[in-house]
């Protein structure tokens, strides 16, 4: 199972290259690898979790924005799912793994309780990853047509619905805390005192 969780990593490793994904420069390195290490310290704590499906999730959750940016949640279950058939995985685990993204992708339904734990790793280490590294400062920088506040306020937007709906697991409430706060404080919400 291991090699081919490797293949279809480097199958999206190859698929994020794709200049027409404006990410593509930077997506790996400081999205992906960030996920799939967070997502690794979490089934640490979270040993019933099923690593070989994490791994999974993590690389496949936002494959169908790398190669049909107009239709991503669509490509990534039936673009995502020829893919792990065609690789040779077995359909058990990818019918597995596509309801498993099905149920991701609709974030704002997630249910913590009878979510299984596979998701709510993958959903907290995703959503995490933002608020670590350069991600709001690269996806500024790719679009510099727009208007700064309008930016910063898109990205305040951002993390705290990812906040309040994706980071489900009280470990990464904990640990990225003060990463969220500093997050909203670059993009301009200000505290009323400093001192």
């Amino acid at each position: 199972m291991k090699d081919l969780i490797q293949t279809f990593r480097t199958s999206v490793i190859e698929a994020a290259q794709n200049p027409n994904f404006i990410h593509h420069k930077w997506y790996v390195k400081y999205h992906l690898e960030i996920v799939e290490k967070i997502s690794r310290e979490l089934c640490e704590i979270y040993t019933a979790a099923d690593k070989d499906l994490v791994t999974l999730l993590v690389w496949l959750h936002d494959y169908g924005k790398m190669i049909d940016t107009s239709n991503q949640h669509s490509s990534t279950l039936v673009n995502g799912k020829t893919k792990l058939l065609e690789l040779g995985f077995p359909s058990d685990l990818v019918e597995k793994a596509i309801s498993y993204i099905d149920i991701f992708d609709k974030k704002l339904d997630l249910d913590k309780e009878t979510t299984p734990i596979e998701i709510k790793i993958v959903s907290s280490a995703d959503a995490a990853s933002h608020i670590v590294g350069p991600f709001y400062y690269l996806w500024m920088h790719e679009n510099p047509n727009r208007d700064h506040e309008e930016l910063m306020q898109s990205t305040i937007q951002k993390t705290t619905m990812e906040w309040e709906k994706k980071v489900v697991l009280p470990e990464v409430k904990a640990t990225f805390r003060d990463r969220q706060k500093f997050t909203l404080e670059l993009n301009g919400q200000l505290p009323n005192r400093y001192i």
